[in-house]
């Protein structure tokens, strides 16, 4: 049965429990209603309450407050943050802002993020078009960012970092729930599936130099929170959440949850289709997701999950420049397409040792593949109609992380360390061949005994053990100290295939190529940080981190006319830095400005090369030169309400501001095209501003984005006749949002590129090209949602 939730308008007084005086601008977050309240002068607020009702209460110098009350309660006390006992001072170590941008606890599910670079983002609290999964909009407080947008569909989401490819987001550590999710997390750690928005609750991200604990990238980690049933719940409670938008698009996102004493379990269906904007670009998408907990214990928790995910969609292909200024919406395309098949099972067991212990295991896999069927050939070329190529992938990993976590005094301090090991074995099958003429989605070679391209099996094994520790030296100084030692073993088995035609298509040259390889590689990688910590409100961090990226599984076989790689290719090492500070002025600004220094050796990357054969450009894989990034990257948050208005509880005002500056380039390196030249996809300014307004129940939001211009390979080519490379122009794009609540129904207006704006953020060499990916134009969105 689904409980019955009494709702009515309650008064509620929050006082400090140190001397019980009344306390004015206090934070007080309803996640189950998505609104946020002020105390006023006399420190109370009031709110329409239901029984059970979960509340966060965040106040600078109190402890953050999360409780369950009722419609009857009337008054709440406070902890503060100091307090002289004996002259022995009681200090909160998990200090969080519940303000945004806001910072990621000092520990959270066992990961240590003290002193680093990190984000908070609370996807359900924000006004955003969820159902496409806009980048822009849920990571509006995320300065730096930099997003491929070739799709209206929202089936993933691609994400670079201090001028770091965003393709698939494979320079960041992607994981749900805290595993891994791409598709080899060592030799192709290509994000083919991100979660839907809609079941996301929160996104925890760090950058660059405090993500070591999380593996050796070189850009960070990302990491999805999925829901779960509500704390406050006992019983029963289902969502669901319907989109239209423009060109057909269809989304529907169905959530049923539950909970008792000892037992939760949240389970989604979800469902997706359209027809994008351009011709010969429609798609469709199923998600699947089942999660349930269970107290074993008063101090072992097991927790079981499995998600699957597939899509369908066609790809119209790329575009010259010439034909993206004159149309965007051309597709000379219409055989090409492209499939996904995701599925993640994982189970964890959480042990609370003491109350100063913890420990916890989680086993992960997947089981997937990807499937990419058309004609690659030049964008210049039109289709000859013939046999397309077919590129298959089948992936199958197995993980585990262990983790233990322990709290110990040392110098009357509280510290924290943290030692934990890792085991990826992981097994990639990369087939490329023929398939046949036809238009549809036909998903089969001609000769699946012996292809044209390749057939290659690359096994692969990962071990790691890492650790982190917490020493303060002083109470508000701290420094972190941690090392990660990793073994990898890559194999490839395989064969590759070449064979030559006459002018007349007659074979005249036909061998196959086997290859086996098997390589080792040890290493140690050490970071160190610094956190000084002025008051409860204001902190400075550093960090330093070594980092390592072994090569991509593409990087070692592949046929594609638009791209050669180099035979004699290396890993890629470096280190990233990071010198911050961040906090909150008087509840009204806050702010986190950082400057960063990334430096890149043995990087790989793009050159543009012509064949003296055929007389035809194309884009040479190799490891270019050393290359170094240095930037920085600040997010303001203003709460207008907190500076002119007495009702709080009915206006709030939030206005923000994120700008990063980066000036990226090759430097050490042997060719003088590339040397002092700017490293590509690398945006030298990008900013973002918007304003949030709630009144009552109303959520207004609109927001601007630009991004200056960059470049797609190391010699800074502007234009290439098959558009691979060239100038990716600088471009504005504007988005806004309604949303009107009442009671259990949510009603919601997205308009995402408001001004219609012609731009594009890709070129691609392969698919979905190759050639320029428009990115789309003005899409509007209507969607209802009820609460059960």
């Amino acid at each position: 049965m689904f409980q019955s939730i009494v709702a009515q308008q309650t008064c509620i007084t929050l006082y400090s429990s140190k001397d019980s005086t009344k306390v004015k601008d206090v934070e007080v977050f309803l996640p189950n209603q998505n609104k946020t309240y002020y105390t006023n002068k006399k420190g109370s607020f009031c709110a329409t309450i239901n029984q059970h009702e979960e509340m966060i209460i965040v106040k600078n110098g109190f402890f953050t407050k999360n409780i369950i009350v009722n419609n009857n309660t009337s008054s709440i006390y406070l902890l503060p943050k100091q307090i002289r006992l004996k002259d022995i001072t009681i200090k909160d170590t998990h200090d969080i802002h519940e303000v945004s941008p806001s910072y990621l606890r000092k520990v959270e599910h066992l990961f240590i993020y003290h002193g680093k670079k990190s984000e908070r983002i609370l996807v359900n609290n924000k006004q955003a078009n969820l159902a496409t999964n806009n980048a822009r909009e849920i990571y509006r407080n995320v300065a730096g960012l930099n997003y491929i947008e070739s799709s209206s569909s929202g089936l993933g989401t691609e994400i670079g970092v201090r001028g770091l490819s965003p393709e698939r987001s494979s320079n960041l550590n992607i994981r749900q729930n805290g595993y891994d999710i791409s598709a080899d997390a060592l030799g192709y750690p290509d994000a083919y599936y991100v979660p839907p928005s809609q079941a996301i609750d929160l996104i925890e991200s760090v950058r660059g130099a405090g993500a070591l604990q999380y593996g050796t990238q070189f850009g960070g980690m990302i990491n999805y929170r999925k829901k779960k049933a509500p704390l406050n719940l006992n019983g029963i409670g289902a969502n669901i959440d319907l989109t239209y938008g423009s060109y057909n698009f269809i989304n529907s996102f169905n959530s049923v949850y539950g909970r008792n004493k000892k037992a939760n379990f949240y389970a989604y269906i979800g469902y997706k289709q359209g027809d994008d904007w351009k011709p010969n670009a429609g798609f469709n998408a199923k998600n699947a997701y089942v999660q349930g907990e269970i107290q074993l214990s008063k101090n072992i928790l097991l927790n079981a999950e499995y998600t699957h995910f597939y899509y369908l969609a066609q790809q119209p292909g790329g575009l010259t420049d010439a034909q993206f200024n004159n149309d965007p919406t051309t597709s000379i395309r219409d055989r090409n397409w492209f499939s996904v098949s995701w599925n993640l099972p994982s189970v964890s067991l959480f042990y609370k040792i003491s109350s100063k212990a913890e420990l916890q295991t989680k086993f992960f896999s997947l089981f997937a593949n990807r499937k990419a069927l058309g004609f690659l050939g030049n964008i210049t070329r039109i289709d000859p109609l013939k046999n397309r190529d077919y590129l298959l992938d089948e992936y199958l990993n197995l993980g585990n992380e262990t983790k233990w976590l322990k709290r110990y005094t040392l110098n009357k301090k509280l510290n924290i360390g943290l030692l934990g090991f890792r085991v990826y074995k992981g097994n990639t099958i990369k087939k490329q061949g023929d398939a046949n003429d036809g238009s549809g989605p036909d998903f089969n070679y001609l000769n699946p005994t012996y292809l044209e391209g390749s057939d290659y099996r690359f096994p692969s094994l990962n071990l790691a053990l890492f650790g982190e520790n917490v020493i303060y030296i002083t109470n508000k100084t701290s420094i972190t100290i941690g090392a990660r030692g990793e073994f990898i073993n890559t194999q490839a088995d395989g064969y590759y295939r070449v064979t030559n035609r006459d002018l007349a298509e007659n074979i005249i040259f036909d061998t196959a190529y086997n290859e086996t390889k098997n390589r080792n590689r040890s290493f140690i990688l050490g970071s160190i940080g610094i956190s000084h910590e002025f008051n409860d409100s204001i902190q400075f961090y550093g960090n330093f981190s070594q980092n390592y990226r072994a090569i991509n599984f593409n990087d070692l076989r592949i046929t594609n006319p638009n791209f050669r790689v180099d035979p004699n290719l290396t890993d890629e090492k470096g280190f990233n830095a990071d010198l911050g500070i961040r906090g909150l002025i008087g509840n009204i600004i806050s702010f986190d400005i950082s400057l960063f220094y990334l430096q890149y050796a043995n990087r790989i990357g793009f050159v543009l090369k012509t064949d003296s054969a055929l007389f035809n450009l194309y884009r040479f894989r190799t490891n270019i030169s050393q290359s170094r990034n240095i930037g920085m990257e600040s997010t303001v948050t203003i709460n207008w309400s907190n500076v002119f208005s007495s009702k709080q509880n009915t206006l709030n005002v939030k206005q923000f501001f994120n700008i990063s500056l980066v000036d990226g380039k090759y430097v050490k390196s042997q060719e003088k095209a590339i040397q002092n030249k700017k490293v590509e996809l690398l945006p030298s300014f990008i900013a973002r501003s918007g304003i949030i307004l709630n009144y009552k129940a109303f959520s207004l939001s609109f927001q601007g984005n630009y991004t200056s211009d960059q470049f797609t390979d190391a010699t800074n080519a502007t234009f290439a006749s098959n558009a691979i490379s060239g100038l990716i122009p600088a471009f504005l794009v504007f988005d806004g949002s309604l949303t009107v609540e009442h009671k259990r129904i949510r009603a919601a207006l997205n308009i995402n590129n408001i001004s219609n704006n012609s731009y594009f953020t890709r070129r691609a060499i392969g698919y979905p090209g190759p050639g320029i990916i428009p990115a789309p134009p003005r899409m509007g969105y209507i969607s209802l949602a009820y609460r059960l």
